[in-house]
C-alpha cells in the first residue's frame, strides 16, 4: 500500500481528475479529505469506495473563491485529520473567449480560483508541514500553462503562475523534508474538455504523438507517484501527462 497511515487533501474532489486521485489515493490507504464547493453526489460512493479499502472518506465544502470561507473550512479540516502528509491543489475553472473580449470578472476569477486558493491552502498546509518536516504538495498546472493557448490567457496565466508558484515554495521548504511538484496533463477527456468542438478535438488530437486524450486515471497516476515514497528525491518539477503533445 503506497499511501497506508498517510493523509491527504484533494481539493476539486467531486468529480474528473480530482475524483480520480481520490479514488487512487483511497485504493493505496490514505485517509482522504476532499473538497469541493457544495455537496456532490459523489460523497456516498467515495465513502463506500473508501470502506471497501478499509479507510475514510470525508467530504468538505468551501468556494475556493472566497477566501474567508475557505481559509476557515481548510482550517478545520486540518485540525480534524490530526495534520496532513499529502496536499493536491486540482480545483480549477475556465471563463475562455480572446483577450480583447475579456471581461476583467473572467480574469479576476480564474486567478483567484485557479492560483490565489493554492496559495491560501497551501499557506496552511506546509506551515504544519513544516513541522513535521514532511509532506508533498501536488499543484495541477495544465499544457497551457507551459505552451499558452488563444482564448485562454486567465486560464494559461494561472497554470503558468501556479508552475513559478511551486518552483519557488519548493526552493523555500526543501530543507525541511516538503515536496513541491507540478503536474501538467494535456488533452483529458473530462466535463471540462467535453465542450470542445470535434473540428478542434481531431486538431488537437493530431498533435499527441500517442494519438489518444489522456483519462483522467493517467494524471491520478502521475500524482499517486507524487504523493508517495517512490519519488522522494523530486521536488520542484513539472511532470506532463500529455501522450507527447508538449514534447
Amino acid at each position: 500500500m503506497l499511501l497506508e497511515n498517510k493523509k491527504a487533501l484533494v481539493t476539486g474532489s467531486s468529480r474528473g481528475i480530482g475524483r480520480k486521485v481520490v479514488e487512487a489515493f483511497l485504493a493505496e490507504g490514505a485517509e482522504v479529505w476532499g473538497l469541493c464547493s457544495k455537496p456532490s453526489a459523489a460523497k456516498s460512493e467515495l465513502e463506500e469506495f473508501a470502506k471497501n479499502h478499509n479507510t475514510v472518506f470525508h467530504e468538505i465544502c468551501a468556494d475556493v473563491g472566497n477566501a474567508d470561507e475557505l481559509t476557515s473550512v481548510v482550517k478545520s479540516a486540518l485540525e480534524e485529520s490530526k495534520g496532513f502528509d499529502v496536499l493536491v491543489n486540482n480545483a480549477g475553472i475556465t471563463r475562455d473567449t480572446l483577450s480583447f473580449r475579456m471581461k476583467k470578472a473572467d480574469w479576476d476569477d480564474v486567478i483567484r480560483i485557479n492560483l490565489t486558493s493554492v496559495f491560501l491552502i497551501s499557506q496552511i498546509i506546509s506551515n504544519d508541514m513544516l513541522r513535521k518536516r514532511a509532506g508533498s504538495i501536488i499543484n495541477m498546472s495544465s499544457i497551457v500553462g507551459i505552451h499558452g493557448q488563444g482564448g485562454q490567457v486567465n486560464y494559461a496565466a494561472s497554470k503558468g503562475g501556479l508552475i513559478a508558484y511551486s518552483k519557488s515554495l519548493s526552493k523555500e521548504v526543501g530543507s525541511r523534508g516538503i515536496r513541491v511538484n507540478c503536474i501538467a496533463p494535456g488533452f483529458i477527456e473530462t466535463d471540462m474538455t467535453k465542450v470542445v468542438n470535434e473540428e478542434a478535438k481531431t486538431a488537437w488530437l493530431s498533435t499527441i504523438p500517442l494519438k489518444r486524450a489522456g483519462k483522467p486515471e493517467d494524471v491520478a497516476n502521475a500524482a499517486l507517484f507524487l504523493a508517495s515514497d517512490m519519488s522522494t528525491y523530486i521536488t520542484g518539477q513539472v511532470i506532463g501527462v500529455d501522450g507527447g503533445m508538449g514534447a
